[in-house]
């Protein structure tokens, strides 16, 4: 599990890169220009980062579900081999997903004035620049999206219900509590991730409010990944110590 996080952590850190410096500069500096070459690597890898975030979170609820379903097994079944082409192949599978939508964006002429309401590049406000009909392009990146977000979502799903099943048979009201807070980080994370990912990838056109859209791609490059460290980190009892200790000034007594 720990391995996994490791790899959220890392993109978090990466599509933050990718955006935020960026971002800063425009607010603060007023630094507002890219290249078109610029752009467009910053639209591929944001993008891509984000399929691989989908893929990584359905890698750790295959996880979750062999913890809770075979304990006994689970050293057998999550082998180093398997975790780390588990891992890999969720990086791979991300980058080469969006490789289409980049190569058809790439082929759209651009007749001006170029200028992208929006914090960052991104697909739908790319589409919106272009001076030709995007009607493949809009087809094309919505049904990878909804191909990609499908799949993941259908075995995140298909593991939680297999893990609340196995949770329901547990004797004990605390024993099933127990064995549900080890998901409670997990199930927080897809919810906080996914749903954002749903409005802004899978539509029927690209024609929607800049406005809107930049709040919502707010709440999954900035928020998303400010939030995931502190939602993994309220796992460990001592760092939830800690915290009581210095927000709300409530000591632990049972020690």
């Amino acid at each position: 599990m720990y391995f996994f996080v490791s790899n959220l952590s890392l993109l978090d850190f990466t599509s933050t890169t990718v955006t935020i410096p960026k971002m800063l500069g425009k607010f603060s500096m007023q630094l507002d220009r890219i290249s078109f070459s610029g752009c467009f690597l910053q639209m591929y890898l944001f993008v891509s980062l984000n399929a691989v975030e989908c893929y990584l979170l359905s890698v750790m609820a295959y996880d979750r579900y062999v913890a809770i379903c075979s304990p006994l097994h689970y050293h057998s079944i999550m082998s180093r081999q398997l975790y780390i082409g588990l891992a890999f192949c969720s990086w791979i599978l991300g980058f080469a997903s969006t490789f289409t939508t980049l190569i058809l964006a790439l082929k759209l002429p651009f007749c001006g004035p170029n200028v992208i309401h929006h914090y960052y590049c991104d697909h739908p406000p790319i589409l919106q620049l272009a001076c030709a009909d995007t009607s493949l392009n809009v087809m094309v990146g919505s049904t990878l999206s909804a191909v990609v977000l499908l799949i993941c979502f259908s075995v995140i799903v298909i593991s939680y219900v297999r893990i609340i099943q196995s949770i329901l048979l547990i004797a004990t009201l605390d024993g099933r509590r127990k064995t549900f807070s080890t998901c409670a980080s997990h199930i927080v994370v897809v919810n906080m991730y996914f749903l954002p990912l749903v409005f802004m990838y899978i539509r029927p056109k690209p024609s929607y409010s800049s406005d809107i859209d930049s709040l919502v791609a707010m709440l999954y490059t900035v928020l998303t990944p400010m939030l995931n460290p502190i939602v993994y980190s309220l796992r460990n009892k001592d760092i939830k110590d800690s915290m009581k200790k210095h927000l709300w000034g409530i000591k632990d007594n049972s020690r």
